[in-house]
């Protein structure tokens, strides 16, 4: 690829932050909030014109399960955001806490009013862009684009809450992306189907599952094998009411997409714009007592990524970790989702013919069991005042497929801001330096699911 030098010149400097968070995704809305609770000057940056990332730009259509079977164990702001968002639907028990609907314009607003609420500050349609190192360790500043051009903006602390560890991985950190060839977890189009009957979808197919590949009588395979919906892939297909007529789905995949390089994204969004009309025609067609007269109203504005680059952290999260359900003295919060990595483009064709969706390599917990996070995974090694957090920690590629999800995320972001704002106020920026018992106490005495390390 041919270079450009940028001819040199001055940009406007706003440097009155103690924390910056980069996206506005779960993780980077309860960073922001975290660090402004504790006192830090916080600015929140978010590509997008709303706050919310996966649940809401993404539109994907459910939360994963906030309980270990047994207990709400992602608590805090996380069970914060999760109450408020499932309080103004009425077909949601106040009691469920696995799988539970999202109504994504309600969420937009619940993480409005959860960042500003805590007196952070939101710059919407900016961009990260650059970042500069102070050649001691740490970042400079972060320069940034909007409708003003180019500008820097200059904390003591920055929280990459990117999904793709792009602030830490242009300030050097190194990081691990994919498997060993490099491949990554395809990538999903998540879309609104609205007018669907409902007392269809209700009572045939269970509000939306029952549309599962592994559910019982799932037509999925039906509509693979008539040959007629080239655009639809393979057995992934996730649904759920998510109000009055309305069902969201997370369906189909899209294989080689890479969120670091934007040419595969835009060719992934027309596709997956595409396979969304073809499930609706689909659907109509094979199950027409339930969507005979659907109306495709609406694809998500953003792809649905499910893995890019993992940061090399203070430590580095294992499968071995997961499996042994291990606690850790720094940990930040517990996880209990299960080993969730969606198949390789090779597999499809297999998958298909034994009529399953094909997840690959799939462990689940028992009731009450989950593992901790150590803070350690937040840190990335040789940065001295950047945490991370979300899909993008420190850890092991199987072990991503597990700690990727919002709930989770949120518990993390939630972490991060707390040990940013004390990284300000007790240790000059350093995230390494953070005093691990303050740091629990707080997010304990917050509501935090933090049992003591065994």
């Amino acid at each position: 690829m041919d270079s450009y030098t940028i001819k040199s010149r001055s940009i406007p400097l706003s440097d009155q932050w103690d924390v910056i968070v980069a996206g506005g995704g779960p993780a980077g809305c309860t960073a922001a909030a975290a660090a402004a609770r504790e006192g830090a000057r916080t600015l929140l940056i978010e590509t997008s014109g709303a706050l919310g990332g996966s649940g809401t730009s993404a539109l994907v259509p459910s939360w994963c399960p906030f309980s270990d079977k047994e207990k709400m164990i992602y608590r805090g702001l996380a069970e914060r955001v999760f109450n408020e968002c499932k309080s103004g639907m009425p077909h949601v028990g106040p009691q469920d806490m696995d799988w539970v609907p999202i109504d994504p314009e309600r969420l937009k607003r619940v993480y409005d009013d959860l960042v500003l609420g805590a007196g952070a500050n939101v710059l919407f349609n900016t961009m990260l862009s650059a970042v500069e190192r102070d050649g001691h360790g740490g970042v400079d500043a972060l320069i940034v684009s909007n409708k003003q051009g180019l500008s820097a903006l200059k904390a003591k602390v920055y929280i990459d809450c990117t999904g793709d560890a792009d602030l830490s991985a242009w300030a050097g950190a190194d990081f691990e992306m994919g498997d060993e060839s490099g491949d990554m977890m395809p990538a999903t189009h998540c879309f609104i189907l609205t007018n669907v009957d409902d007392y269809a979808i209700r009572h045939l197919y269970k509000g939306g599952p029952g549309l599962h590949a592994n559910s019982k009588g799932g037509p999925i395979f039906e509509i693979i094998a008539s040959g007629r919906y080239p655009l639809i892939p393979d057995g992934h297909l996730c649904a759920i009411t998510i109000g009055p007529g309305a069902v969201g789905f997370n369906a189909g995949h899209l294989w080689k997409v890479d969120n670091t390089r934007p040419e595969t994204v835009s060719q992934a969004l027309v596709q997956g714009r595409k396979m969304a009309n073809e499930f609706l025609e689909a659907l109509a067609e094979f199950c027409p007592k339930a969507f005979a007269n659907a109306f495709l109203v609406t694809t998500g504005s953003q792809m649905g990524i499910r893995e890019t680059r993992r940061i090399v952290g203070d430590y580095v999260l294992t499968f071995e970790d997961y499996l042994k359900r291990r606690s850790f003295p720094d940990e930040i919060c517990r996880n209990s989702y299960y080993i969730d990595i969606h198949h390789a483009l090779e597999d499809v064709e297999k998958n298909n013919a034994a009529g399953k969706e094909g997840l690959k390599g799939a462990v689940f917990y028992g009731p009450g069991e989950s593992h901790g996070i150590p803070y350690r995974s937040l840190t990335p090694r040789g940065l001295r005042n950047v945490l991370v957090a979300g899909r993008s920690i420190s850890c092991e590629r199987v072990v991503q497929g597990s700690v990727r999800v919002m709930p989770v995320c949120l518990a993390m972001g939630e972490a991060a801001g707390v040990a940013a704002a004390h990284a300000v106020q007790h240790h000059e920026g350093d995230v390494h330096a953070v005093n691990i018992l303050r740091l629990r106490q707080r997010l304990q005495e917050e509501g935090a699911y933090l049992p003591e390390p065994v």
